[in-house]
């Protein structure tokens, strides 16, 4: 199952995310996903593991497990690197491992004092506040990630966590169109008014934190998880479902991709199984009102001293 991206390439629909993965254990949840199906991953610069994930992916590759026109991997261009777009993406390439980036996309909608290419962290000023970069306007990375296009290196591109107003603004300058805004989105933070303006300008929607963090978020930021929810519970018992499933597939019957994150082989595949089953209507409807318009991912906020989405 996968949808057309505007660059007329096929992106799974769900796929596997390696934030927060610890190194040791990518081989063997690379691997194993591989086999379960998994087509689709969902990388970054900032994660620190594109050298493991690299070797991981060559060893399925060198070794027939499949083919890398298979593979769908997506990484992320770190605001550090905003001034450096050619050489991020070319070092994000030797550690992958890889001749060409099916996805690269903008981590975020700001660019911060450059700290050298592959030294990717949040460098803060005098005040403990992000250190933002004002001379870096978005448009000037939009144009150098059009010519990794150009180059050959990417085949599509895209943003993550632009807004609706940041979008648009894209979608004016751009020549090559954003293929995917990758944001936060689950059922307690739906953001209908952006997902509907993404598809409506013909850019696929990514949700990066589809089970809303869950047990990481609750751990790092004090959130509240919707896999709590008695509703979504309620719907879970209905279909014979964990509520993660339910989640991941309300996700893609909205037509957004979803790429979970998980470190045990039985989450993977019950992940991926959410290709089985369908949704009534009235569940689709049912959990539109479980919406609190509320954002579990709190890293701006609680890390850099400064709320970007304030």
């Amino acid at each position: 199952m996968a949808i057309t991206l505007s660059s007329g390439f096929k992106m799974p629909i769900i796929g596997l995310g390696v934030w927060r993965m610890q190194r040791a254990d990518i081989r063997d949840l690379i691997i194993n996903s591989i086999k379960l199906g998994y087509r689709h991953f969902d990388c970054a610069a900032d994660y620190k593991n594109e050298f493991e994930v690299g070797q991981a992916l060559s060893e399925a590759i060198d070794t027939g497990l499949v083919k890398r026109e298979e593979l769908f991997i997506t990484t992320k261009l770190w605001n550090t690197d905003h001034g450096h777009v050619l050489e991020a993406c070319k070092n994000s390439l030797k550690k992958l491992q890889l001749d060409y980036l099916d996805l690269y996309l903008v981590h975020f909608p700001v660019a911060t004092k450059h700290t050298g290419i592959g030294v990717n962290g949040s460098p803060m000023d005098e005040d403990g506040v992000l250190d933002i970069d004002t001379t870096i306007s978005l448009e000037t990375t939009w144009r150098a990630m059009e010519d990794l296009v150009s180059k050959g290196l990417v085949r599509s591109i895209g943003i993550s966590n632009y807004d609706v107003f940041l979008t648009r603004d894209c979608l004016a300058y751009a020549k090559v169109k954003p293929a995917v805004n990758q944001i936060e989105t689950h059922p307690y933070f739906q953001r209908e008014s952006l997902v509907k303006f993404c598809h409506k300008h013909g850019i696929c929607v990514t949700a990066h934190t589809p089970l809303g963090g869950a047990e990481a978020n609750k751990q790092r930021f004090g959130s509240v998880s919707c896999l709590d929810d008695p509703i979504l519970q309620g719907i879970a018992d209905k279909y014979d479902r964990s509520v993660a499933q339910i989640v991941l597939r309300w996700g893609i019957e909205r037509n957004t991709a979803v790429i979970p994150k998980t470190s045990k082989f039985e989450r993977l595949k019950e992940n991926f199984q959410v290709l089985e089953f369908e949704l009534d209507k009235e569940d689709m409807d049912l959990i539109k009102t479980v919406d609190r318009k509320y954002r579990t991912n709190q890293v701006s906020a609680k890390s850099w001293g400064i709320d970007l989405y304030a």
